[in-house]
């Protein structure tokens, strides 16, 4: 049997794990919802505590934690729950966040279950009884001050998501842009055989090829860059319906302000505090752009995958590294699977914008947003799946990738779109007419135009130039 303690709330006792940091309400939630098994991420725990270390820095500098109110800290008190605050921000605190995702739609159990948390070391940090009935720095009076749910959660949740998006998912996507640019430069040289269609088109290079899905991932980057400044709103300050009631008039400026010193990143208060706390669209523009990004990743593995097919029956023109066996029945079969992981990392975070977009639409009713807790799960599950596939394509596929030159400059002269560059010549009924026969007798281009002797040899040599076909010609 656990043991425990007896904790009380306005609601009357509840007995909590005897070791455990948080208390009433929390346990409360704990035995209300064991839906999922799915606790909040670690980022946004982390950056509740960053929210709750800037609400104490102002409300300790607008001189309210150790005013003439109800139970005033000393300041040493003080200085206690804001060195709690930090450890809750710094990760330090872990297993003491045990409420399920699928909770109240405001968080306010994981709000509370953060405040406890924080309440009790600090009364620990001070030299205090942390399991004693009576709080001298109390969950909801001292940590929760000029505060509601309804304004902090989704602060942390913007917090949670930029912070992510800044520090792991844009650092990644740009070492995939710089893997991608090597080839580029490197495999310049390379002609092949382009392909619309999957149906055999006019020559280019492999490097330009590669050069395409190089300006996608530039181009991820940059969403990358809108979905974190569309967070940058923060709502805090607003505490229950946007009216800013039981709160300093500079205490939301204040805590931007604060919030932006810690992290780097520009966050601003909520320039209306009622669309700050209604609702949601911030967050699900933020992720728009994360959908966006997982379908040009699922685009360009998907052609790396075609690109590697083979190695003898298939296009073969890169050759992907060697992971492990491939099949339980066929011995020496080897898969693309980083091209497979990277797929299905891009199908579920385009599946969670549908969980972005039906949150924030129906979730906001009046003053309120009611399904935060699983927007704010939703949008860090993908910036972390984004992150981690991205990351082990990288290491285990781009980098190590080659190209297959024998392969790529086979097909080049047994493509029937080599007639193409016989258009400005011919014109493109005789051209149509040549590639129709030399499909039917089995000849490339080049030996129909000499049968046929379509073309004087030196400009015919000139005209089926594959280099040439790669670039537009004066």
């Amino acid at each position: 049997m656990t043991k425990t303690r007896t904790e009380r709330d306005s609601m009357g006792e509840v007995h909590v794990p005897a070791d455990a940091y948080y208390g009433a309400q929390t346990q409360r939630a704990v035995e209300n919802f064991p839906v999922s098994g799915w606790q909040l991420p670690p980022a946004m725990i982390s950056a509740m505590g960053r929210v709750k270390l800037a609400c104490g820095i102002a409300n300790r500098d607008l001189g309210k934690l150790t005013g003439t109110g109800k139970n005033p800290l000393s300041d040493k008190q003080v200085e206690s729950m804001l060195a709690a605050a930090t450890e809750v921000a710094e990760g330090k605190l872990t297993g003491q966040y045990p409420v399920d995702v699928f909770q109240t739609g405001s968080g306010t159990s994981s709000n509370m279950n953060v405040n406890e948390v924080i309440s009790n070391r600090a009364i620990e940090i001070d030299g205090g009884d942390r399991m004693a009935e009576v709080k001298p720095i109390h969950p909801n009076d001292h940590v929760n001050m000029g505060q509601s749910t309804n304004d902090t959660f989704p602060t942390a949740i913007h917090v949670a998501t930029a912070v992510e998006i800044q520090t792991k998912l844009i650092p990644t996507l740009k070492r995939m842009h710089a893997s991608l640019e090597e080839k580029v430069k490197a495999w310049d040289k390379i002609i092949k055989i382009g392909r619309t269609h999957l149906m055999d088109a006019t020559p280019l290079r492999l490097g330009q090829e590669f050069s395409g899905f190089a300006r996608q991932i530039e181009l991820s980057i940059a969403r990358a860059e809108k979905a974190r400044d569309a967070v940058l709103e923060l709502p805090v300050g607003g505490t229950a319906v946007g009216s800013g009631i039981n709160t300093h008039p500079e205490f939301g400026s204040r805590v931007a302000a604060n919030l932006a010193e810690q992290t780097g990143i520009a966050f601003v208060e909520a320039v209306n505090h009622f669309e700050g706390n209604a609702n949601r669209d911030g967050l699900v523009e933020s992720h728009g752009q994360l959908k966006c990004i997982a379908q040009t990743l699922l685009g360009i593995a998907n052609n790396i995958r075609w690109l590697g097919s083979g190695p003898r029956c298939g296009y073969y023109e890169v050759k992907l590294p060697t992971r492990q066996p491939g099949s339980s029945i066929m011995p020496g079969k080897v898969n693309p699977v980083m091209c497979e992981s990277l797929m299905q990392i891009a199908a579920r975070v385009i599946g969670n914008d549908a969980t972005m977009t039906i949150s924030g639409g129906c979730g906001g009713n009046f003053q309120l947003n009611i399904m935060m807790p699983v927007m704010a799960h939703t949008s860090l599950e993908s910036i972390r799946l984004l992150d981690g596939g991205c990351s082990a394509f990288i290491d285990f596929c781009l980098d190590g990738m080659e190209p297959n030159e024998e392969a790529c400059n086979a097909a080049v002269e047994q493509s029937l779109s080599m007639c193409t560059s016989l258009n400005p010549l011919i014109g493109y009924e005789q051209a149509a007419a040549l590639a129709k026969e030399a499909f039917k007798s089995g000849q490339t281009i080049r030996e129909l135009c000499v049968a046929k002797n379509i073309l004087p040899e030196d400009q015919l040599t000139e005209a089926l130039d594959p280099w040439k076909m790669t670039e537009p010609q004066a």
